[in-house]
């Protein structure tokens, strides 16, 4: 792996391990409110002070980053799944198959984002987030996927395995899938990434994650009476580290898994 990716696998780590493990160690829980100190900055007894509501700034932090991550991994996961499988059936299969799927796939990418979310997230929850954001952001990858299938079912061993009666399922997993992995890979990256920038910027609005609950868009928004504030400097560089080590993993997950990376 190149050297990005390493630093990208180890800054995530340490953000995944602080997340975590920080709470078991963090005398104060992120549902507790201490009601001797309002919006107090660090101190022994709040080690990244308090908000303007008496909550350990640490602590919720902490439980902002988990719910991030969790979010952006889900996220991920689904809509990668679903471009793959749009992708390589309408690739595979061509003629009406492909052209229902690709106008399909172009009617979903007319309403406006912000919209639908506005819409159908917030009386609901995170739960109904993850796959709504996931529904907006598959998209683009499977035309890179379907793209990444038609050349390669014309390829030789592709072709001797369908004369040889290998059944389509497997045909496509074993043979045409792997022709797009650094594809994948590069787009669940990517794809994590918008989420929790997507999702912290949601909940910032009130459109994510819903109280009593917080992730780290909801503690950047109590924080927002001052940009110089902890809540607000703690969540937004977390948020930070986050992104950047997902993008950096995926960049040198991309590199390794490219089959034509040693031709360029």
């Amino acid at each position: 792996m190149t050297r990005r990716g390493v630093a990208g696998l180890v800054l995530l780590a340490a953000v995944v391990l602080l997340a975590f493990a920080g709470p078991l160690v963090s005398p104060w829980r992120w549902d507790e409110t201490d009601f001797t100190a309002f919006r107090q900055g660090p101190s022994a007894r709040h080690w990244l002070g308090t908000t303007q509501g008496g909550r350990d700034v640490f602590a919720l932090v902490l439980r902002g980053a988990q719910k991030s991550l969790l979010i952006g991994l889900l996220v991920a996961v689904l809509s990668t799944a679903l471009a793959a499988v749009v992708g390589t059936v309408a690739g595979y299969a061509g003629g009406p198959v492909d052209r229902a799927l690709m106008r399909g796939a172009d009617l979903l990418l007319v309403p406006p984002p912000l919209l639908v979310v506005a819409v159908l997230a917030p009386a609901r929850g995170w739960p109904v987030l993850v796959p709504l954001l996931a529904a907006l952001m598959w998209m683009p990858a499977a035309r890179m996927v379907r793209a990444a299938t038609l050349a390669a079912r014309e390829r030789e061993h592709v072709l001797a395995a369908r004369f040889a009666g290998v059944g389509v399922p497997r045909l496509i997993v074993r043979h045409v899938l792997p022709q797009a992995a650094s594809l994948l890979v590069a787009d669940a990256s990517l794809t994590a990434g918008v989420a929790i920038t997507a999702e912290g910027g949601l909940s910032y609005l009130g459109l994510g994650v819903r109280p009593p609950d917080v992730s780290l868009g909801t503690v950047i928004a109590d924080g927002q009476g001052a940009a110089a504030t902890w809540p607000f400097g703690a969540a937004a560089g977390l948020l930070v580290l986050i992104v950047l080590a997902v993008n950096l993993l995926g960049d040198g997950l991309r590199d390794v898994l490219d089959p034509l990376r040693d031709a360029r």
